[in-house]
């Protein structure tokens, strides 16, 4: 059941998340950390990374920001419920340092995000959960090839030969 708030409240929700943003741009780990609620979680879908708490919040952003020192966010849209906060955005930087296991890369990244918040009963971040293309950024950080190319064909057959065989032996079944 959808809840009805008050054109204030949906202003100060719309403001919390602008000042996020803005706070996640400066790289202000306290500031970004100040708006969210005492039951803090961070969901980065495509890495299934499910983080409960403000200490576990506390290590994503530290492990993020770290990893990216130049980490920037463009929002493009903005999409308002009475029950979340809605972003389409662009996130960028460079992988300097490790990340998800993979050490400093030193390339630069570009790839659109979805971002879902939801608030608590005082109206501060109850949950951020992102959704994106894990494969686009792995594939601008040099570690993903496409199976369709020439060098993802190699890789493929290489890191996957049971998988390869078997598709040659489907083919040649069929026949």
């Amino acid at each position: 059941m959808e809840t009805i708030l008050t054109d204030e409240r949906l202003t100060r929700r719309i403001r919390l998340v602008e000042k996020h943003v803005e706070l996640e741009n400066l790289h202000d780990l306290e500031g970004i950390l100040s708006t969210f609620g005492q039951d803090a979680k961070y969901d980065d879908e495509p890495w299934a990374d499910h983080r409960v708490g403000r200490d576990a919040v506390r290590s994503y952003y530290t492990e993020l920001i770290g990893a990216v020192p130049d980490l920037q966010i463009d929002v493009l849209h903005r999409y308002i419920t009475s029950e979340a906060v809605i972003l389409e955005v662009v996130i960028s930087g460079t992988h300097k340092r490790s990340w998800r296991g993979l050490a400093g890369t030193g390339r630069f990244f570009k790839f659109p995000l979805c971002a879902i918040y939801t608030f608590d009963q005082e109206d501060k971040l109850q949950a951020e959960k992102i959704y994106y293309d894990r494969a686009m950024v792995l594939r601008q950080l040099g570690i993903f090839r496409e199976p369709t190319s020439i060098l993802g064909r190699f890789l493929t057959a290489i890191s996957h030969p049971v998988t390869i065989a078997s598709a040659f032996a489907r083919r040649i079944f069929r026949r």
